[in-house]
């Protein structure tokens, strides 16, 4: 049975422990503190106001406010308390305010004892004026008489401490709200210690449930707040603050570099955007409503070999095994086609094959990996995928910047190779590299060219060398045929036997394929090395 939103806050303002909510300002926001384990949400004024680029001085409207709230409402389902002001008016502003949060299913509201408009709290607030006692007891008793759900609460906000007023106000002030059918008392100070909190939490002792900010006097351990009976701690702005530096840095480095390499592997994945918003729910509702195909591009990883190379790190698991920062090298690659929407994953697999074990991907074995090549486990793979999407085909021992990833799934060409032009860096490490000669260079326009690939071969003159090949080759749906084709007609040929991909893209060339290239500039890594393996660790 779900437990209605405004029982679960007075639930959070009855417990015998300490409890904490946390600010949201927005349905994304609300929805991260909700996953996060938070039982509540503070609708912060301050963050509310600022997401909308304004002050926090009531130059929102209530209602832009309350809209705000219906999608943190129904983006959620732990309570949120609002802060509400000043109750953004007078008694009847109170009333209809407290309708309109009910009718979207907010818990509870926070008013503060100041004249509206007010001004935020650490904005000169000694010379803030307060508002009258008798004045803000009508709010609180209007609003009482105004709810439907008796559940819902109203938190009377005590400014005496911020105004200069002292202990002996902000007791008399919270012993008229409590009077006036007030659910419990926020007390706000702005010291960077806690003393003015303690001392009215000594006097007021248990008379009705304190909520506190500590915002300023963040330094004070949480257990102090235990001892003295804190019922309730608002961590009151800290996601809007995060984010409004995460923006400005982000915008920075995309104004300085004038391109996304060096921010995109630092932002949520657009995948994880669509979870939070909840797109696998509207999946799931069109395999019910709506007939539906998957039309997403698959992926084959190649990774039969052993890495004879990599020596002892290889002696008892597959290359494509090796854990890099913890976590095996296959299950990063199938992560990495994971965030840009690739999940349909096939592993060719052969060297101990039972120790190649990442979930969630689908396996074929080519027990003859010893005396094959890649095109003979390229061609198992093939045998079990139908024509029915684009495909990527890859190593299984390269890193790569998922732009990659993403870059081939939405080209639209029947071939698509991506081909690095920092190719002198792999002939300085005397490692064997598949060279590639274009039909042009790479220059500044090449993204807006048809470039296409014209020979392959770890032989290739350095005057014909346009880039080298990364180990990624994407194959359109209509064109998969026509790769199955050429793959079996190779096979049939002995000397194919241990043929690797090169071969089979060279034998697209000659029958007068096209292979479209796109060219980049690093971003990913084959790991053949220990070095590599080491390097791989800060890739």
């Amino acid at each position: 049975m779900t437990i209605k939103k405004t029982t679960q806050f007075r639930n959070l303002l009855t417990s015998n422990e300490l409890e904490f909510i946390c600010e949201a300002h927005n349905g994304l926001s609300a929805k991260v503190v909700e996953e996060t384990g938070f039982k509540g949400i503070w609708g912060s004024g301050l963050s509310i106001s600022a997401q909308f680029g304004v002050r926090d001085n009531n130059e929102a409207s209530w209602t832009q406010v309350v809209d705000q709230l219906e999608f943190m409402s129904d983006a959620t389902g732990i309570p949120i308390l609002l802060d509400g002001d000043t109750g953004y008016g007078n008694f009847n502003n109170m009333r209809r305010l407290v309708r309109k949060l009910e009718q979207r299913e907010i818990a509870a509201v926070c008013i503060e004892d100041k004249i509206f408009p007010k001004t935020n709290s650490f904005i000169g607030g000694e010379s803030q004026e307060l508002a009258n006692i008798d004045e803000f007891c009508g709010k609180i008793k209007a609003g009482k008489d105004a709810q439907m759900d008796d559940d819902f609460s109203i938190v009377a906000r005590v400014e005496a401490f911020i105004a200069g007023w002292g202990l002996d106000e902000a007791l008399r002030r919270s012993e008229a709200y409590h009077a006036a059918g007030a659910d419990a008392i926020l007390m706000h100070s702005a010291l960077r210690k806690p003393d003015e909190i303690l001392a009215f939490k000594k006097e007021w002792g248990d008379r009705c449930p304190v909520i506190i900010v500590p915002t300023k006097y963040y330094q004070t351990p949480t257990d102090v707040f235990r001892e003295y009976g804190i019922s309730l701690v608002i961590w009151a702005n800290h996601l809007m603050r995060s984010a409004l530096t995460s923006m400005q840095q982000t915008a920075q480095s995309i104004y300085q570099d004038q391109n996304l390499l060096s921010v995109e592997d630092k932002v949520a994945t657009i995948p994880e955007v669509f979870r939070i918003q909840g797109a696998g729910e509207l999946a799931d509702a069109e395999k019910v409503y709506l007939p539906s195909t998957d039309t997403s591009s698959r992926a084959i990883i190649l990774a039969a070999s052993r890495g004879s190379e990599l020596g002892e790190l290889t002696s008892d698991i597959p290359k494509a095994m090796i854990e890099i920062k913890g976590k095996p090298l296959l299950e990063m690659l199938a992560d990495t086609y994971r965030n840009v929407g690739i999940s349909d994953i096939t592993v060719v697999r052969g060297y101990c094959k039972d120790k190649m074990n990442v979930k969630s991907l689908k396996y074929v074995d080519n027990d003859n990996y010893e005396n094959t090549g890649e095109l003979a486990s390229l061609a198992l793979a093939l045998d079990t995928i139908d024509s029915d999407r684009d495909v990527i085909i890859s190593y299984g021992d390269v890193l790569f910047n998922k732009y990659i990833a993403q870059w081939l799934a939405e080209t639209d060409a029947d071939f698509v190779l991506p081909v690095d032009e920092n190719w002198q860096e792999s002939a300085n490490k005397d490692r064997q590299a598949d060279l590639v000669q274009c039909s042009e260079p790479n220059t500044r326009l090449s993204f807006t060219k048809n470039i296409h690939l014209k020979n392959m071969s770890v032989k290739l003159p350095a005057a014909e060398t346009h880039g080298e090949w990364m180990g990624f080759f994407k194959v359109s749906k209509q064109a998969l045929p026509t790769l199955k084709e050429t793959v079996t007609a190779l096979m049939k040929n002995s000397e194919n036997t241990n043929a690797k991909m090169p071969t089979l893209i060279n034998q697209l060339i000659e029958d007068g394929k096209s292979v479209k290239v796109l060219y980049t500039s690093g971003h990913w890594l084959d790991i053949d090395t220990a070095t590599d393996v080491v390097n791989a660790g800060n890739f």
